[in-house]
C-alpha cells in the first residue's frame, strides 16, 4: 500500500484511502491540501477482501465504479467515515440511501466527461454503422484482398433519425456533433427539455416510437431501477433492420444476451457497446458476432478528462474532511442549510 500522509496535528490519525491509483493530478491535489491519504492498490481494483480490510476505521474514501459500497462495506469502515468521493459521475456502486442515513456524504464527478464520452459515442456509432470492427479483423488477419463492389457495405448516417435516451448533458452534446450530419432528432427522457429541442429541433417521443422510428439510437441515461433492462427483447424487435444502437452508459441498461439475439437474427444491423452488464465479463454471443463494436469503458478515457475527474474528487474529499459541503455533493440531506 502506497502511503503519502502529509498531516499535522490537526490531521486525523486514521488516513483517507484512495482504493485503486488515480491520475497523479488527484493525487497532488490531496499532498497540497494537507490531507492524509493512502492508496490501497496499483493499476487493479482491490479484491472485495482487500477492500472491506483497507476501509477499517477510514475517515474518507476515494472510490471507483468497480468499488461495491454497500452496507457491508459502510459497517467495516466504522463510525469514523465521513464521506465515500466517487471517481465518476455515475454513482450505481454506492448505497446512497444507507450512507445518508450514516450520515456520509456522498459525492460524484459530473460535466467534466461530457466532451469525451459524446466523442466515444460517436465513434461506436461510425465503428458500428460503417462495419469498422469487421474491416479492421480483415485487414490484419490478412484477408483483404483488394477493393469489391458489395465488400462490407455499411449504412449512411447523413439526414438519418437520431434516437436519443436521455437529454442530459452527454446527450446534448451528441446531439450537437450530429449537426455535421444533418440529421434529424428525436429524444425519450421522463421530463422534456426544452432547451435541447430548440437548439437541436428535437421531437419528444415515447421510447417505442423512438425504438421504431430511429436509424440510430444511443443511450445515455443513469442505471436507476427504472432504467436497468430498458432494453430487451421487445426493445429490439420495434428497432428498423438497418439501425444501430450505441450504449455508452451502464452496461446494466440492456440485455446484451436479447442483443446478440437481435444481432444474429437481422433484427438490428449493429450495435457499439463501451459498457457491459457484468462488466468486465462480455456475452460471448457478441464478442463472436460481426457488426459489433465493443470498447473496454473508455468513455471518459483522455488524460485531460481524467486528470479533471481526479482533482473533482479529491477536491470533495478534502472539502467534506473539512466539516465542508462538497462541491458535488449527491446526498444533500448529510449537508442540510448548507
Amino acid at each position: 500500500m502506497d502511503s503519502r500522509i502529509n498531516g499535522s496535528a490537526n490531521q486525523p490519525i486514521t488516513p483517507a484511502l484512495v482504493t485503486r491509483r488515480i491520475p497523479e493530478a488527484g493525487l497532488r491535489r490531496l499532498e497540497e491540501s494537507g490531507v492524509a491519504f493512502e492508496v490501497c492498490c496499483e493499476d487493479r481494483p482491490p479484491t472485495r477482501e482487500e477492500l472491506l480490510a483497507a476501509v477499517k476505521g477510514r475517515v474518507g474514501l476515494l472510490t471507483t465504479l468497480a468499488d461495491r459500497v454497500d452496507e457491508e462495506l459502510l459497517d467495516s469502515a466504522g463510525t469514523q467515515l465521513k464521506v465515500v468521493a466517487n471517481f465518476a459521475v455515475g454513482f450505481n456502486n454506492v448505497d446512497v440511501a444507507e450512507a445518508t442515513r450514516r450520515g456520509v456524504a456522498i459525492t460524484n464527478t459530473p460535466g467534466v466527461l461530457t466532451e469525451a464520452t459524446a466523442d466515444i459515442a460517436w465513434l461506436l456509432i461510425m465503428m458500428a454503422a460503417r462495419r469498422a470492427t469487421e474491416g479492421h479483423r480483415m485487414v490484419v488477419s490478412g484477408g483483404f484482398h483488394g477493393w469489391g463492389p458489395k465488400m462490407l457495405l455499411g449504412q449512411d448516417l447523413v439526414g438519418k433519425t437520431l434516437g436519443i435516451v436521455g437529454a442530459g448533458r452527454i446527450g446534448s452534446a451528441v446531439a450537437r456533433r450530429s449537426r455535421g450530419w444533418s440529421m434529424k432528432v428525436t429524444y425519450a427522457d421522463p421530463e422534456p427539455n426544452a432547451q435541447f429541442e430548440r437548439e437541436f429541433g428535437a421531437r419528444r417521443v415515447d421510447l417505442e416510437t423512438l425504438c421504431r422510428e430511429s436509424d440510430i439510437i444511443t443511450v445515455h441515461v443513469p442505471l436507476t431501477p427504472e432504467t436497468r433492462g430498458m432494453f430487451g427483447v421487445a426493445q429490439f424487435a420495434l428497432m428498423k433492420p438497418t439501425a444501430v444502437f450505441v450504449n455508452t452508459a451502464r452496461g446494466e441498461v440492456h440485455d446484451e444476451a436479447a442483443l446478440a439475439a437481435a444481432l444474429r437474427d437481422g433484427c438490428v444491423f449493429g450495435a457499439g457497446l463501451d459498457v457491459y452488464e457484468n462488466e468486465p465479463q462480455v456475452n460471448t454471443d457478441l464478442m463472436n458476432l460481426d457488426r459489433v463494436a465493443l470498447l473496454p469503458h473508455i468513455g471518459s478515457g483522455t488524460i485531460q478528462t481524467r486528470d479533471q475527474m481526479a482533482i473533482m474528487a479529491a477536491d470533495n474529499l478534502v472539502a467534506a474532511l473539512r466539516g465542508e459541503r462538497p462541491p458535488n455533493l449527491v446526498n444533500r440531506e448529510v449537508f442540510p442549510g448548507a
